[in-house]
């Protein structure tokens, strides 16, 4: 059989077989090269061949390893004993490791912001970092779920804000919220005329399994965050983004996004504030989950401790209220009341 492809695909043919075929724990000898050459490309190659272009691609740049070992061997002409060198097991060192592969794919699947039908073309783009043997063990990776965003224009979402952050311009949308009938529906004035939003973005930031976008409202003068997955209809607007540091609440600061989402642990909207909370000793893990390191502790006994946390104010009534009685407010004052106060209307409802 004469070969069907042309010979100055072969070294692209080596390269792709490389891919596929090879990692740390698979390698391939320039034989076994030579065979999926043949049934996968009905290319009839030498070893000679073969071994330049693998010399070729090494020297390309590419990360190919292999094993090297010295045989004796008889020369033909002179009789002498030379080394000859034998090129063998030879593998490609992927740019991700299966363990980073399997984190990002991960991070995709138990996303809710990201559409069904999207998420699995990314899984499938990130399988095809790796070998096959990989893909073949994504299989017993538990299944996405599809009850997420059915917004299918978050990445252009994505990209409409990042231009706007990078140009320091406005945006407006229109903002979807789900109905009792379970489908999203475009939000509303009172006239039932359809909201626009106008907006200054400043960043975007995951938070508990959501894309957010962190801006300002123009109406306001404070600080709002969205969720991507139910922002439509966006556009670009000409006018300048209000400055950040103008805003209420950042006192007259530029965004520190790792402050800013440490301290916003549900990404509600409200001031931060030095809060003292005093939780059973069992917490003290979810605490630090939840706000962080920076926290101070103090006061503790066989049962309890005293946490110190600078954080959103609403986010924190919902910490305490969420784990009541194991978190008790302790001040400011007016926050305890209002978890007090949200507590008695919830045990108002069970009467």
């Amino acid at each position: 059989m004469k070969s069907r492809q042309p010979k100055k695909f072969l070294i692209f043919y080596i390269l792709d077989i490389l891919r596929k075929y090879t990692d740390e724990n698979h390698s391939l000898s320039q034989k076994e090269i030579g065979n999926l050459l043949k049934s996968r490309y009905e290319m009839i190659v030498d070893r000679k061949s073969i071994k330049t272009n693998l010399m070729d691609l090494i020297e390309l740049g590419f990360d190919i390893e292999y094993d090297e070992t010295v045989r004796l061997v008889k020369n033909r002409k002179t009789g002498e004993i030379e080394e000859s060198y034998i090129l063998s097991d030879f593998y490609m060192r992927h740019e991700f490791t299966d363990a980073e592969l399997r984190l990002l794919i991960d991070g995709l699947l138990f996303s809710r912001h990201i559409p069904y039908r999207q998420c699995r073309e990314l899984v499938g783009k990130l399988e095809g970092l790796s070998s096959d043997y990989f893909l073949s063990r994504m299989k017993h990776i538990a299944t996405m779920p599809e009850d997420r965003t059915d917004n299918k224009q978050i990445f252009y979402n994505i990209a409409i804000l990042d231009e706007a952050i990078s140009h320091n311009r406005k945006v407006q949308f229109k903002y979807v919220e789900y109905d009792i009938d379970g489908k999203q529906h475009i939000k509303t004035r009172a006239d039932g005329t359809e909201r626009i939003y106008v907006v200054s973005p400043y960043q975007m930031a995951a938070k508990e399994g959501k894309y957010y976008l962190i801006c300002n409202y123009d109406k306001y003068e404070d600080i709002s965050n969205y969720r991507l997955d139910r922002i439509v209809e966006i556009e670009l607007l000409d006018d300048k983004a209000k400055p950040f540091h103008d805003l209420k609440g950042a006192n007259g600061q530029n965004l520190n996004l790792s402050d800013y989402v440490k301290e916003h642990v549900y990404m509600y909207s409200s001031n931060t504030t030095r809060v003292k909370l005093r939780v059973v000793n069992a917490m003290i893990s979810d605490v630090i989950d939840l706000f962080g390191t920076d926290v101070r502790f103090s006061d503790k006994n066989e049962t309890h401790v005293t946490v110190s946390v600078k954080a959103n104010e609403i986010a924190v009534l919902q910490f305490a209220k969420n784990y009541a009685p194991d978190v008790v407010v302790l001040e400011p004052q007016e926050m305890r009341e209002k978890a007090i106060a949200d507590l008695q209307k919830g045990l108002a409802g069970y009467q």
